[in-house]
């Protein structure tokens, strides 16, 4: 599974944990990565370089170190990118010139969306250097948003009708996820079982969150405040989200063998869950009594607030197994800089020399990947290595 992301109106694009049963194949063209390497508190930060446009972003990274995002070409377009030992390989696109790379498995799938030939947006898997689009529900869009180590696909698309449906792509076919009874799902996550969760319109016209399997979608329901949204969902089943409540605030979400379990906020009455582990560790965000927002960690019934740098703002986007996070803070300066969380320290990465990184993913080894700011004012796929 893999991740997508962030405030109560974003999506968010999850990844899985699962040994690789395959190796993976070469893409082609490959272009040669620019890489500096700068050691703090003995992370190096390594820049990916770029497809010849002078503008990357990596999205994702597995544990072999394998790192995917999009870049900026020499002609102007955008493409998806895989970068592997040292060098920043083009993945292509559907047709229509720009694609984007979102989340990479253990076995090293991708998945994105291109555009085509016919100027529609579709989800695609690349697998085996080889980028297959996965088509759409009969109205011309479809984006991925999470894929397990199967090769099992989930995401949006736009359905012949005009309604916007939840899908499961698997052996080939798109299978619609239908919805609570109001012509709008979303789905953000999946596990190796084949649960699937988001959220859906209901025919009341409110949006609640869901856990679709075996074919039948379950409205997991919410804290009172008529509104819930699910945004990932662990191998045991553990789904994290958030929900209204009754008083009219905003609080982080576990759902877990039919129970809703409100997990509380950092003294400001706001806080969300994003991503759980196969621990059952959770992040998410929350504000303060003094009104700060900050990245904060649910583990073991307790919450903890991981703090910031010094300027009063901490987002969480990525968790391991290992129960290190990454995302960003911003520091006493102003800057934003990328941040890496374990055993109870945040650090601060450093950037390419602008004052500026952002990181979005974390693997089981600690490599954390965002993208940062040259002092020549490029945005380059930043990798931040122990």
């Amino acid at each position: 599974m893999r991740k997508l992301v962030l405030t109560p109106f974003l999506s968010l694009v999850l990844i899985g944990c699962e040994v690789p049963t395959q190796p993976e194949q070469d893409a082609a063209p490959v272009a040669p990565a620019i890489q500096t390497a700068v050691s703090t508190t003995g992370i190096d930060v390594i820049d990916l370089g770029d497809l010849g446009g002078g503008y990357s972003q990596a999205r994702d990274i597995n544990w072999r170190g394998r790192v995917v995002g999009h870049s900026l070409t020499s002609s102007g377009q955008y493409h998806a990118f895989l970068w592997k030992r040292g060098k920043m390989a083009d993945l292509g696109d559907l047709g229509g010139g720009n694609s984007y790379a979102r989340v990479i498995n253990e076995r090293g799938q991708v998945i994105g969306e291109s555009s085509t030939g016919s100027n529609e947006y579709h989800a695609f898997l690349w697998r085996r250097g080889e980028m297959t689009d996965l088509g759409d529900l009969g109205g011309g869009w479809s984006n991925a948003n999470a894929i397990t180590e199967r090769g099992q696909v989930v995401g949006n698309s736009r359905t012949s009708s005009g309604d916007y449906h939840a899908f499961l792509w698997e052996r080939g076919k798109m299978t619609d996820l239908g919805d609570l009874g109001g012509d709008r799902s979303y789905a953000t996550a999946i596990n190796w079982r084949g649960q699937v969760v988001g959220n859906s319109r209901t025919s009341s016209g409110e949006y609640h969150a869901f856990l679709w399997e075996r074919g039948k979608m379950t409205d997991l329901g919410h804290l009172g405040g008529g509104y819930s949204q699910a945004y990932d969902i662990n191998w045991r089943g553990q789904v994290v989200g958030y929900s209204s409540t009754s008083s009219g605030v905003t609080h982080a979400v576990l759902w877990e063998r039919g129970e809703t379990t409100d997990l509380g906020d950092l003294g400001g009455g706001y806080s969300i869950a994003l991503r759980i582990n196969a621990r059952g560790h959770v992040i998410g965000e929350g504000t303060t009594s003094s009104g700060d927002y900050h990245a904060v960690l649910w583990r073991h019934g307790e919450m903890t607030d991981l703090g910031d740098l010094g300027g009063g703002y901490s987002r969480a986007y990525d968790i391991n197994w290992r129960g290190q996070v990454a995302g960003w803070s911003r520091t006493s300066s102003g800057d934003t800089h990328a941040f890496r969380w374990k055993h109870g320290e945040m650090t601060g990465l450093s950037d390419l020399g602008f004052g500026r990184s952002y990181a979005y993913a974390i693997n089981q080894r600690g490599w954390v990947v965002g993208y940062s700011r040259t002092s020549e004012g490029d945005t380059r796929a930043t990798l931040w290595k122990p």
